[in-house]
């Protein structure tokens, strides 16, 4: 039984699978398409919001640097990353990676975990771009009804239109093709990050040198907690880790993390790009970089404007121009996070459909959702379905708690890429990489560790709900999965033998 739970997909059969007439995506993607997908999805509300939250309760004006242990962290993934999706440019991102590496159930369980990752994500930054669409409303002087706006905070019960409207019409969009979602994607972006460079510009001129002493505040001693909502590391080892000081720095790393989720989507367009041994690589780590440039300046910029002290928790970038007289960029700062926000919301659906599609062409799911359009030859079933159930969920749902969901999935995926990437340098030493990642195997066992560290700074009531979805993916690989997939039926990559 063993044999058959770890065997393992050959990335030369992946690679022909991409090649059967009814199953393959169209190939229109660019390094700067990917890599403007890249800035789309990581560019969202953490640039907005996260920022005041850990200045002020972890790090101080040195949240400049937990931003950057927050991306080197993910730069170790990234490197990874971009080794897979030059060898094996096919979607499915983490999910064909390790199909190809460490076999089928761990194939199947980072798919199921990926599935949950971008749903949640999906649902939860829809009700965030309607509360942004709201408050510009509000400030308009028009309303919302109660009973179609969001639900977080109030007694009645509704349903948020705008968040499922948004969803539906992205879905859509991502329905007529790869290409008219990278140009709109292009467009929200290039306005979004001309919003974030204003505010960069802008703040510079409002900077206070001595909002910035001291730079990292005294370490404070925190009571270990006991609860489920505090994080696992204090149930483990009975210590909390510490506000601000050096350790302060890190624990708003774990924190900030969130704000870089989304350049491993990029690795799921991957049999979508024209020449993917060479630009995956390029969007994957150009997008990276642009975006923990453009953190470190806002975090430098907002921290200098208004002592770490004082700064707001729900909107820091806006109330530090309130304070310092420029209230005229609260407004401007909410439209950028709106208009922002909905490049994020479609790369995330894009990047659920792409590993759901994988996961059914290899028969782990029902071989119905690997048919692409005829005309558009994108995965129209999936992300049909998909975008239905998840406008459902961002209307009926609030799900703020299950939003750390989103965490610890992305980090579960890049520990599994890191392996896979340990495991089949040994395993296939043969294979072709147009991009090898350097000093292996030292980057891939750094990636596990900071992935692991950042993991267990999260609260044990999303390990809790983390385990429960597992359980469920469990349940369904062998109720389903294990007997239907192609490596089961040992159906081999000829397009006559596509159902």
């Amino acid at each position: 039984m063993s044999s058959t739970l770890f065997r393992t997909k050959k990335v030369e059969q992946s690679i022909l699978d991409t090649e059967e007439p009814e199953h393959a995506l169209k190939k229109s993607l660019s390094a700067l398409d990917l890599t403007v997908f890249g800035v789309g999805v990581i560019i969202g509300t953490g640039i907005f919001v996260l920022t005041g939250t850990v200045a002020k309760n972890n790090a101080g004006p040195a949240v400049a640097l937990a931003f950057v242990a927050a991306g080197v962290a993910c730069a170790l993934a990234a490197l990874c990353y971009a080794e897979f999706a030059s060898t094996v440019p096919v979607a499915g991102s983490a999910y064909t990676f390790s199909y190809a590496s460490l076999g089928e159930l761990p194939a199947w369980i980072i798919g199921w975990d990926l599935v949950l990752e971008f749903a949640l994500g999906t649902a939860v930054v829809a009700v965030g771009w309607s509360g942004y669409i709201q408050s510009l409303m509000d400030n308009a002087g028009w309303a919302m009804p109660a009973a179609l706006g969001s639900r977080e905070g109030s007694d009645v019960f509704g349903f948020d239109i705008l968040a499922a409207a948004l969803v539906l019409v992205l879905t859509g969009i991502l329905v007529l093709g790869m290409k008219l979602s990278a140009r709109i994607t292009s467009l929200v972006v290039a306005i979004k990050v001309t919003v974030v460079l204003v505010v960069i510009i802008a703040g510079a001129f409002l900077i206070k040198g001595e909002n910035y002493d001291p730079f990292i505040p005294k370490e404070k001693a925190v009571e270990a907690g006991k609860s489920l909502d505090a994080p696992l590391i204090q149930l483990m080892f009975g210590w909390a880790p510490s506000n601000f000081g050096v350790m302060g720095i890190f624990t708003a790393a774990s924190v900030v993390f969130f704000a870089f989720i989304g350049f491993d989507v990029v690795a799921t367009a991957a049999e979508e790009t024209r020449n993917p041994q060479r630009d995956m690589p390029r969007g994957i780590l150009g997008s990276l970089f642009i975006c923990t440039a453009l953190y470190v300046a806002v975090s430098i910029v907002v921290t200098g404007m208004q002592h770490y002290s004082r700064l707001s928790v729900d909107a820091p970038l806006a109330d530090a121009f309130k304070a310092t007289g420029h209230p005229w960029y609260a407004g401007f700062i909410s439209f950028g996070a709106a208009v922002g926000l909905t490049t994020v919301c479609m790369i995330l659906l894009l990047g659920q459909t792409r590993v759901f599609f994988a996961m059914s062409r290899d028969g782990l799911l029902p071989r119905f959702f690997s048919r692409v359009h005829p005309r558009f030859k994108t995965p129209h079933r999936p992300t049909i379905l998909l975008g239905v159930v998840i406008a459902v969920l961002a209307g009926f749902t609030p799900l703020t708690e299950l939003a750390a969901l989103v965490n610890i999935g992305t980090l579960f995926a890049f520990v599994v890429v890191a392996i896979g990437v340990l495991v089949l340098r040994r395993t296939r030493p043969d294979l072709h990489r147009a991009f090898r990642t350097p000093w292996v195997p030292v980057i891939p066992i750094l990636s596990v560790c900071a992935s692991l560290w950042l993991m267990i700074n999260l609260p044990a009531e999303t390990w809790v709900r983390f385990g429960i979805w597992m359980a469920a993916g469990f349940f369904v690989y062998f109720l389903y999965g294990r007997t239907h997939s192609r490596l089961a039926k040992g159906e081999g990559t000829k397009p006559e033998q596509a159902l």
